[in-house]
């Protein structure tokens, strides 16, 4: 008898073992994941100059390059959840990063064509991975979502701000040129490839039953499009502002240098609130005051850099980077908080990426003819305000203490 009851004992200990040995590689697995999802995409900006000179794109089809991946983003948003169900969400989350890898690879290989036909595949994958991550985590660390969501922003927005930066030295300072700098994605990339093979068999996977049951129709809640209306335009402030925000300082009179630098603070004062934000909204009741805090520091930072002195523009530019931190980790959050299961999740961030990143993809352009016609920033500034006030008004709804799909949601939304 106790032969037998120690036989189980290690037993169970071998299990255990195991399944921690599990869940330290999904949690690595999700960290590399994150970093691949945005250095492939944002080490492009600071090149893009150095793109268009060299295969002799105009200003359009090279600002096609940034724009492409954001509008894969919409396009395929929206299916992911479906190809999740079908083919079981680890299975689509390596093929995914294998076709990560790939694009990559074309990308860098020669010519115009493939620049295009690689840019718009890597677009593509990332789309997958960014809406099925947040409800993977959901369903894998229910008793954690908040720090896991918070490790998975900081590793994505942590590894974007080092490509924008290291780009352009690597790609004049060692010789590898554009090519080989973006080429040097793909090793990221691999990895995370390799890393999720064994999740295949690990991972647990709902029945089709199952998952069509927690999903409801998203598209006919009000919370579901308070949540993805928050996503939209908090994606619109943070591109409009990457997009323009050295090319407004440059206009109030400062150098290109100290421009940049103070777009690299803004990018680094995000950093700290999404990780910490996420960690504590999975604590509260409900994230309103959070909402709150995050449009008045836009207001503050937006209303800074259009009115305020430039002396004290490093001050705008941390208040619209903490705000822009603040609202990307909530809204990840959004995405656990508001739904039942892992399926749900997943379908309303693929809603809501979908819509986002249209208006993402919009918004700098749009904010660049408004300063063409006009001559001026102040329109545009004024029209982003304006933005963070409806930001406030869904954010105080996406962020109530509800659940999309819930009888008693539909009867209030019908009510209203």
């Amino acid at each position: 008898m106790n032969t037998r009851q120690g036989q189980v004992a290690a037993g169970g200990e071998k299990s255990t073992s195991r399944s921690r040995m599990d869940n330290w590689l999904l949690i690595l697995g999700i960290i590399i994941v994150a970093a691949a999802l945005r250095a492939p995409f944002t080490s492009v900006g600071p090149l893009v100059k150095t793109i268009r000179d060299d295969l002799g794109l105009s200003n359009t089809a090279a600002g096609a390059i940034t724009t492409l991946p954001l509008l894969a983003f919409a396009l395929l948003s929206p299916f992911a959840p479906k190809l999740a169900r079908r083919f079981g969400l680890a299975n689509v989350l390596v093929a995914s990063m294998l076709l990560l890898s790939i694009g990559i690879l074309i990308r860098s290989a020669a010519g115009t064509g493939m620049l295009f036909l690689g840019t718009a595949i890597l677009g593509l994958s990332i789309a997958v991975c960014n809406v099925l991550l947040p409800g993977l985590i959901k369903g894998k660390f229910p008793q954690n979502t908040g720090l896991m969501t918070g490790i998975y922003s900081v590793s994505m927005n942590l590894c974007a701000a080092v490509a924008s930066g290291i780009s352009v030295p690597l790609a004049t300072q060692t010789g590898l040129g554009w090519k080989g700098t973006l080429a040097i994605w793909f090793v990221i990339a691999a990895l995370s490839t390799l890393l999720w093979i064994p999740q295949i068999r690990n991972l647990e996977q709902r029945s089709p039953g199952a998952a069509r049951a927690t999903g409801g129709n998203l598209w006919r809640s009000r919370l579901a499009w308070q949540v993805t209306i928050f996503m939209g335009l908090q994606s619109l402030l943070y591109y409009v502002m990457i997009a323009w925000f050295s090319v407004i300082l440059v206009e109030r009179g400062m150098t290109l240098s100290h421009a940049g630098w103070i777009l690299s603070i803004m990018q680094l004062a995000q950093l700290p609130f999404t990780f910490f934000i996420p960690l504590l909204a999975g604590r509260m009741k409900n994230q309103r005051s959070f909402v709150i805090g995050i449009v008045v520091l836009y207001i503050v930072g937006i209303g800074g850099v259009w009115l305020g002195s430039t002396s004290w523009m490093l001050l705008w530019a941390c208040s619209i980077g903490i705000a822009g931190g603040s609202s990307f980790g909530l809204v990840m959050m959004f995405f656990s908080l508001r739904t039942r299961s892992t399926q749900q999740a997943a379908e309303l961030s693929g809603m809501a990426q979908s819509i986002g990143y249209m208006l993402a993809a919009a918004g700098p352009a749009l904010f660049g003819l408004l300063h063409d016609l006009t001559g001026s920033w102040t329109l545009p500034l004024i029209l982003l305000l304006g933005a963070s006030v409806v930001l406030l008004l869904v954010g105080l709804g996406a962020g109530s203490n509800r659940y999309v799909g819930d009888r008693r949601l539909r009867v209030v939304d019908k009510q209203s």
